[in-house]
């Protein structure tokens, strides 16, 4: 099976002061292209997982990077190393949707266990390590992520994509 991922991203903000005989303008402009190959060194990559998921209201959503995830072509999915990661939230969600490094088993994707960020109704997060080691995904001991539904009283909804490598 082949795999190949382009991923973008683009960043123009101008901010101008209009004074009475001119307006300056200051204009700062960002892009780049993040692209990775088949494989599972620098830059490479071999495995993708995309859901739209629902989570109850204050509930966890545990996903098991080693073996519980199922692939676009029905096998198990079971990454050694993630090299991205997409969060978006829902607009319609009234709760945020909470990504969590849990603090036991946790996938070690933020500094400390139980350490996480919150992604804010029609917000996102995005995450990339193109370099060979990617972050390690241990079966057993450092495999879970959790997302985490900020309150109670709604459900909220999310799209998730993570890339990885299988070794």
């Amino acid at each position: 099976m082949a795999f190949r991922l382009t991923s973008a991203f683009e960043l123009e903000a101008e901010v101008t002061s209009p004074l009475d005989l001119s307006t300056p303008t200051n204009l700062v402009r960002f892009a780049r292209q993040m692209n990775l190959k088949q494989g599972a060194g620098a830059g490479q990559a071999d495995m993708i997982w995309s859901d739209q998921r629902t989570i109850a209201a204050s509930g966890t959503d545990a996903l098991d990077l080693a073996g519980s995830l199922s692939g676009p072509f029905g096998g198990t999915l079971t990454f050694a190393r993630i090299k991205m990661l997409l969060v978006v939230a829902a607009a319609g969600n009234t709760n945020n949707v909470n990504v969590v490094m849990p603090g036991s088993n946790g996938v070690p994707l933020f500094l400390a266990a139980s350490d996480g960020i919150a992604v804010k109704p029609g917000g996102m997060l995005f995450w990339y390590d193109p370099s060979a080691a990617g972050v390690v995904v241990t079966a057993g001991t450092g495999d879970l992520l959790n997302i985490v539904n900020s309150g109670a009283g709604t459900s909220v909804t999310y799209d998730i994509h993570i890339v990885g490598a299988s070794s």
